[in-house]
């Protein structure tokens, strides 16, 4: 999930590049990238090569997690990625759960209800069809959330296009595309949309990153029983554990970091031009590591919703 939030709503919801990011974004905690050694390091570096290095770290934590399928499931590695998440940004941000109040305790429930649904399906997703068609596929939810908060017609051209890629796609589901799986990442990308929507309450009823971590620790009790249900516990060993911190600190603590460092010294917009490489990179990563191959109707879909992505961030005011 090293900005605050107050940082990503300086930059709104409108660049839609910024918007697909929020996820990641809203997630870096400003104590924990204040104590990173990743972060300290990664002073020295070019900003846009550190949004890169991250956007590659978080696409090989998901190709590493499709490695660990077949031993502990889709299920029961989302729980290791959420549960070790949760105890990296716990570490990191010491939240207080003093005085919370039924209020704010509803919405962290529901927070942290909708990250373990939104991994959860976006996990599934990726078992079943290739990652870059997944996170493609994905990356139209915080991108329509972005657009309904436009008021701009030439915006609707961007949705357009975005949805002219997946329905480029429609022909292979079914085919060379899972069904379900295609459904797994729509839902993912509702997830992801509902998200960035419902991190803006969460960043304002709690102090910095307190509301993710928490939200974290809920997301990870909710998955507990599918980590036990699917058998994944019991075939559980140190390798597998060492896999799964592996994922989280390849999907959550380092990109964070990077990722916080960076918008430190980054405008913006060029901060959204850079995150709508992701379905790309996301594409390249599943065939180097995964060898996965995507036909031509799938590489057509990445290109058209990333340039939608792109079409609305260049086109939208700093």
């Amino acid at each position: 999930m090293g900005a605050t939030l107050s940082r990503l709503e300086a930059q709104t919801l409108a660049p839609a590049g910024a918007a697909c990011a929020h996820q990641r974004a809203h997630g870096r905690v400003e104590g924990a990238a204040a104590r990173s050694s990743v972060a300290e390091a990664a002073g020295a570096v070019p900003p846009p090569v550190l949004v890169l290095f991250s956007i590659v770290s978080i696409q090989v934590g998901a190709a590493l997690a499709v490695k660990l399928f077949p031993a502990l499931g889709p299920a029961g590695t989302v729980f290791l990625r959420i549960g070790f998440s949760a105890l990296l940004l716990l570490g990191f941000s010491r939240p207080t759960v003093r005085g919370i109040g039924m209020r704010r305790a509803g919405l962290l429930m529901a927070y942290g209800l909708l990250i373990g649904g939104m991994n959860l399906c976006f996990y599934e997703a990726i078992a079943r069809v290739p990652l870059g068609v997944a996170v493609t596929i994905e990356f139209t939810g915080p991108l329509v959330v972005a657009i309904a908060n436009s008021r701009r017609l030439l915006d609707l051209g961007w949705i357009a296009l975005a949805a002219a890629g997946l329905l480029i796609m429609t022909p292979d589901i079914g085919a060379a595309l899972d069904p379900l799986g295609v459904g797994l990442a729509l839902m993912a990308g509702a997830g992801w949309g509902g998200f960035v929507l419902l991190s803006r309450r969460v960043g304002h009823a709690f102090r910095r990153g307190d509301g993710l971590a928490l939200g974290m620790v809920v997301a990870a009790l909710a998955l507990l029983p599918l980590f036990f249900m699917g058998g994944a516990a019991a075939r559980l060993d140190p390798l597998l554990a060492l896999g799964g911190l592996a994922v989280a600190l390849l999907a959550t603590a380092i990109p964070f970091s990077l990722e916080f460092a960076a918008l430190k010294r980054l405008p913006p917009r060029t901060y959204g031009v850079l995150v709508t490489l992701e379905p790309a990179v996301a594409t390249l990563i599943g065939i180097a590591l995964l060898g996965e191959a995507l036909g031509a109707r799938s590489v057509a879909a990445v290109v058209c919703v990333s340039a939608a992505a792109l079409g609305m961030t260049l086109t939208t005011g700093s």
